[in-house]
Order: structure tokens, then C-alpha cells, then sequence
């Protein structure tokens, strides 16, 4: 069997080797053949592989490609954050390619929760600003109408579509 990477060491854990072809076509045939049939001769014998096996095949190799990718990328949230983190929860992994992806999940809730955001305070703006900006006229009118101010109520509502409740802290004077 072979796998995407060079280094023993990365081919331990977590990511399961690539089927070799001969073993990709020998899967169908085995499970094909039930037990009630005679035996075929050896022109039938070799069937192409079943949709399911292709399947599995070509999820194996996207996975591969994937993990090869995240060798070369490097995600926005540091590693040595994603480390701390991962440490404080007691996570415990060798394998950088596997904090990578932890860490680009990690900066894809965070830009979805942010794009959340910006959609209600957009909202907001254009409830609220649309009878106030009738008023106004000139240059401070068209500049309002680029500049968005995100707020905590636009944050809360945008964690609270994700279950994450937040609220403002208490001020004391």
C-alpha cells in the first residue's frame, strides 16, 4: 500500500492509507460473488469496480489532495495559538497538517460569525438610516452609506444563530 507522504512518521494515525488499485478492483469481485453462485469463467471475472468502491476511491484521493495542501498553507490563526488552545483542552497531536485544519475550521466559524455580522448591522443601518439619511445631502450622505459601525447587538445576534450567548459587561462607575 502506498501513501501521499514521504515520511513514515506521517503515515501513522490519522490519515488512512490509499487503496492501490489492484486492491480497489479486488473488493467489488469479492463482495459481488455470493456463495449460491457456480463459479465464473475468467472473461466475466473481471467486472469494473462498483459505484460504491469508486466512491470511496475518489473520496481517498480528494482527502489525500487535501492533506497534501495543508502542507504548503498556513492559516491565519497562528500555530503557536492554536497550540495553546489545543493544549489547554487537552488535546494532545503531533501531526501539523491535523492542527491546520483544526485551526482553518476555526478561521472559518470566526470570518462566517464576522460576515453574520456584518449582514445585521447592514440591516440595521438600512432600517434605521433610511428615514434619517432622507434628510442629508451632499458628500457626508454618500460616505454613510459606505461606512458600516458594527456594534455588540449585531456580535450577539450573529453568535446567538450559532448558540453562543453574549451579553455586554456590567459597567460600574
Amino acid at each position: 500500500m502506498s501513501t501521499p507522504y514521504s515520511e513514515p512518521a506521517q503515515n501513522i494515525g490519522y490519515y488512512p492509507p490509499l487503496p492501490s488499485r489492484a486492491q480497489s478492483q479486488s473488493q467489488p469481485q469479492s463482495q459481488a460473488q455470493a456463495p449460491t453462485q457456480p463459479a465464473q469463467d475468467a472473461s466475466t471475472s473481471a467486472q469494473p469496480p462498483s459505484r460504491q468502491a469508486t466512491e470511496e476511491a475518489r473520496k481517498d484521493r480528494t482527502l489525500a489532495e487535501f492533506l497534501l495542501m495543508l502542507d504548503e498553507y498556513e492559516p491565519l490563526i497562528p500555530s503557536e495559538v492554536t497550540d495553546y488552545y489545543l493544549q489547554r483542552v487537552g488535546f494532545d497531536c503531533e501531526d501539523v497538517r491535523l492542527k491546520r485544519l483544526l485551526s482553518l475550521a476555526a478561521q472559518k466559524f470566526v470570518s462566517d460569525i464576522a460576515a453574520d455580522a456584518y449582514q445585521h448591522a447592514r440591516i440595521r443601518a438600512n432600517a434605521a438610516g433610511g428615514r434619517a439619511r432622507a434628510s442629508q445631502s451632499g458628500p457626508a450622505a454618500a460616505r454613510d452609506k459606505t461606512k458600516t459601525t458594527l456594534v455588540m447587538e449585531d456580535l450577539s445576534a450573529a453568535l446567538t444563530e450559532y448558540g453562543i450567548t453574549s451579553r455586554k459587561p456590567e459597567f460600574y462607575m
